[in-house]
């Protein structure tokens, strides 16, 4: 995978984001950070091209973000449909859950990012 420079503005509001993430996703990071889940490495509030993605294991291209319910309107789906696209078209995958989703049931989100992960082939620790 080509490493791609980051702008300093880019690098630096990834920097704020990560000392102010929700509730949903410090639960999330909380199972992710340290390999704690298999044994897959994530990177939290990584840029990719001009986005930054909430989480992503970058030795599987996996994308994982957690919505708000800002995300269930028009222009913020259409934002994040164009946005899941670029960052497909460069060969990562996206799975998008809900913070709802996050805080009440992470047994179940972990298992549905291993079960997509092992679909595409991947062995686990």
């Amino acid at each position: 995978m080509p490493h791609q420079s980051v702008s300093p503005g880019l690098k630096a509001n990834a920097k704020r984001m990560r000392k102010s993430m929700t509730d949903a996703e410090l639960k999330l990071w909380n199972e992710l950070r340290a390999h704690r889940l298999e044994g897959l490495g994530f990177k939290r509030q990584m840029p990719i091209g001009n986005y930054i993605v909430d989480f992503a294991c970058p030795e599987h291209r996996l994308v994982i973000e957690v919505d708000g319910s800002q995300h269930a309107e028009d222009q913020v789906i259409r934002y994040d449909e164009k946005r899941s696209g670029y960052l497909e078209a460069q060969g990562w995958q996206v799975l998008r859950f809900w913070n709802d989703d996050v805080l009440k049931d992470i047994g179940g989100v972990c298992q549905h990012i291993l079960a997509v992960l092992k679909e595409r082939g991947v062995k686990f620790q």
